[in-house]
């Protein structure tokens, strides 16, 4: 084996410690490279965490925000319906809102803008409803205050109205009723064809009923028809075939008999025969003696 030349030996030495000092470089060159490119990877994934941990919280406070203001649309009333259906309709709307919101990714950055938006829309037209029911309440106040006075003025007017109407009434009514013909002795009496009273059905031809009209210096004087209305024992009304009738209290009432006397304001009597009424029963006969201004009074008789 040949003896190495101590220079080229010494050369390849050099040669060679030079050799693998380059490779170590290369070698911490490309660990720095990696801790570098880890530290910027780490810095990158920590950056996009705290950037997803605030666009979650974003999109919770926005939930929140939305759901107090469902809460704010549940408690508003009114008592106008066209308010009431815009609130329904507005309280839908909130209600969408916050069902798509749940269902959204916080990463979803334009659809959480598009929700602000829409929310702060939505508070918008809910300060427009508090607007117009606070001035409608005040206008109906207005009103109803206004009502009351006018009430309270009419009441009052009302009141002297009664009171005037009351003394004229009361006035009227006392010359009304001292004006009132009066009877007394008011009777009903049944005769046979002899013309003599009788109690015995069986003889009974005829009725008459007899009264006095009492005087009565503020009555009427003139004409006065008396109307009678004699009922048998079954209640039915007995019928002379005149087909007189009268009214009391607004209602038309046939009468069994009638007589017009003429009334001077003194105590005057009078008789009403009741004639063609067709056989009469057995049982109480009952009458009822009226003018135009109301009864004059009631009485019985048995026939046996």
């Amino acid at each position: 084996m040949a003896k190495e030349d101590p220079l080229e030996r010494i050369a390849r030495e050099e040669a060679e410690r030079k050799e693998n000092g380059g490779l170590r470089s290369t070698v911490w060159i490309l660990v720095v490279i990696a801790l570098a490119l880890a530290a910027l990877l780490g810095y990158v994934w920590l950056q996009k965490s705290e950037l997803v941990g605030e666009l979650e919280t974003e999109k919770q406070e926005l939930t929140q925000q939305i759901e107090a203001l469902q809460k704010d649309y549940s408690s508003l009333s009114s008592e106008y319906d066209s308010i009431n259906a815009q609130l329904d309709s507005s309280r839908e709307e909130v209600s969408q809102l916050v069902e798509r919101i749940k269902r959204t990714q916080a990463v979803d950055r334009a659809k959480i803008r598009q929700y602000e938006k829409e929310l702060g829309t939505l508070r918008s037209i809910m300060r427009n409803y508090i607007v117009q029911i606070d001035s409608l309440n005040t206008l109906n106040h207005k009103l109803a205050a206004e009502r009351d006075e006018a009430r309270r003025s009419a009441e009052e007017q009302g009141r002297k109205n009664v009171e005037l109407s009351e003394k004229v009434e009361n006035l009227s009514s006392r010359i009304a009723v001292g004006s009132v013909i009066k009877a007394r002795g008011l009777s009903l009496t049944a005769f046979n064809g002899s013309d003599k009273k009788t109690d015995r059905s069986s003889r009974v031809v005829r009725m008459v009923v007899g009264m006095t009209l009492l005087e009565n210096d503020l009555a009427e004087k003139g004409p006065v028809r008396v109307f009678v209305r004699v009922k048998d024992p079954e209640g039915m009304l007995l019928l002379d075939g005149t087909n007189a009738s009268f009214s009391f209290g607004g209602e038309a009432l046939p009468a069994t008999a009638s007589r017009e006397i003429d009334y001077q304001g003194q105590d005057v009597e009078i008789s009403v025969f009741v004639n063609n009424t067709g056989a009469f029963s057995k049982g109480i006969y009952t009458v009822e003696a009226y003018t135009a201004q109301g009864l004059l009074g009631k009485a019985e008789a048995l026939l046996r």
